[in-house]
């Protein structure tokens, strides 16, 4: 029953991913949201009146109803902030939808997640480097995002199915279609080495407006984003700048500097919104990857008798992991990123913790 109405809320004209989280922080769930008085709405922020009536009207019901016969007909699985499910790299995002749809069997939360993203007028040179990289990054046991468009997202999700890498789509549309039509036939392979997703539902149609909402997902659910080839202006610019503000990395290949569809790429790495790779062994580096998959030993702990008690925790569950990215530790503490970034400073300061590539941490 909560799922209806959690649907519900995201039919709601003028509640997004903001006031959705107010509603559901003050309310406690969505269910409960809908059987509030109108009276029970007053303060609460970004609320308009146009708002408290889709609450408190039963059409968003209704057509919540037909989603939620849609979902379960097609065996789609809804995942709702907050639960379990979500993709936690996701969720840390601001902007992070209230309700995701997917389908397949890829782990969005898997340990390495890897977006793809460049121009839809892929050159030769932008084709060679996808296939060579994607290859090349499969003994690292990644996943790989992205948006399933023309170009360069269709070779880096072609590629991985080759190399029998999980990849997920990223829609800017709903489940009842794909989105070029060209690629139904390898969206129809992900779903059993991968998977598709969308905030959109059914019967949404692939409108120009949607794909840059689309980019933010691509961008939120991976620790790194992939600029293979791009144009000064595109989506991938773009997907690149969001991963940015969440703080996550970003790399890009260079390319010729006569070369249409390589002017985003090099901008972005000549503007630092973006490290220089060449290839995997780069992004092994960046990112602090290792091959190696013996079991670690054990290390006596010796703790720094100077540490307050904030930072003897952080410090006890960066040694007892060995290392652990800020997103781990995020999670494990449930400490907001800027209280972790301030207290993991000190710590480096002390000399006893480590900053490596990739927002790693270790302790000295």
């Amino acid at each position: 029953m909560s799922l209806l109405y959690q649907i519900a809320l995201t039919k709601v004209n003028g509640v997004g991913p903001v006031i959705g989280r107010h509603l559901l922080s003050h309310f406690g769930g969505a269910e409960t949201i809908f059987s509030a008085s109108k009276k029970d709405f007053s303060g609460i922020r970004g609320l308009n009146s146009r708002v408290i009536e889709g609450l408190s009207g039963t059409d968003v019901l209704k057509a919540a109803e037909k989603e939620l016969q849609f979902v379960e007909k097609h065996n789609i699985k809804p995942l709702f902030w907050g639960d379990d499910g979500y993709p936690k790299r996701l969720a840390e995002c601001a902007d992070a939808p209230l309700l995701l749809y997917y389908k397949g069997n890829a782990d969005l939360n898997a340990p390495r997640i890897v977006s793809i993203v460049g121009t839809r007028n892929a050159t030769p040179y932008g084709k060679s480097i996808c296939a060579d990289f994607v290859k090349a990054i499969q003994p690292y046991n990644v996943t790989v995002i992205s948006g399933l468009a023309y170009g360069i997202d269709s070779h880096a999700h072609q590629h991985a199915l080759n190399h029998e890498i999980p990849t997920v789509g990223v829609l800017g549309h709903g489940l009842d279609r794909i989105y070029p039509a060209a690629n139904r036939d390898m969206a129809a392979k992900m779903l059993n080495c991968g998977g598709l997703l969308t905030e959109f539902p059914s019967g949404t149609k692939p409108d120009r407006q949607n794909f840059p909402m689309r980019n933010r997902i691509i961008a939120g659910l991976a620790d790194v984003t992939i600029v293979v080839e791009a144009a000064a202006k595109g989506g991938a610019l773009i997907t690149a700048e969001l991963a940015n503000s969440y703080s996550r990395d970003v790399c890009a290949f260079p390319g010729s500097l006569n070369q249409e569809f390589s002017a985003g790429s090099n901008y972005l790495i000549k503007t630092h919104r973006a490290h220089l790779i060449t290839g995997a062994k780069d992004l092994q580096y960046l990112m602090n990857w290792e091959l190696s998959s013996k079991p670690k030993q054990p290390k006596q702990l010796q703790l720094p008798v100077s540490l307050d008690t904030s930072q003897r925790r952080i410090y006890d569950i960066i040694h007892a992991a060995e290392q652990l990215s800020i997103d781990e530790l995020a999670g494990k503490l449930q400490w907001s990123q800027s209280k972790l970034a301030v207290t993991l400073l000190e710590l480096e300061m002390s000399g006893v913790v480590v900053a490596l590539p990739g927002k790693i941490y270790r302790t000295t």
